[in-house]
């Protein structure tokens, strides 16, 4: 569990009641309940808070899943495209 800081904390609030955030373990609790009366809570991975509204969680994993997938497609295509360029650059020869 990484403990935040009491400067971070006194800045952070929930994006969905505008509240506060208190830490309890490896998450963040709201200090204010939302319109169904629940307090919401936010994951903490690697020091982050992960500030984000729980209906949004499943498209920012899938996101992260595309551009971490798109990443490798486009790191294979990159040097794809520096080989063909050495190849259609041809023989070179000196000027003697």
């Amino acid at each position: 569990m990484s403990k935040l800081s009491p400067d971070l904390l006194s800045v952070l609030r929930c994006p969905v009641t505008g509240s506060g955030l208190v830490q309890e373990g490896d998450e963040l609790v709201s200090i204010a309940a939302d319109e169904a009366g629940d307090k919401l809570r936010y994951r903490i991975e690697d020091g982050i808070p992960l500030l984000l509204p729980p209906e949004l969680l499943p498209a920012a994993a899938a996101a992260a899943a595309d551009q971490h997938d798109a990443g490798q497609h486009d790191a294979g295509q990159h040097d794809a495209g520096r080989h063909d360029a050495a190849q259609s650059a041809g023989p070179r020869h000196s000027a003697e």
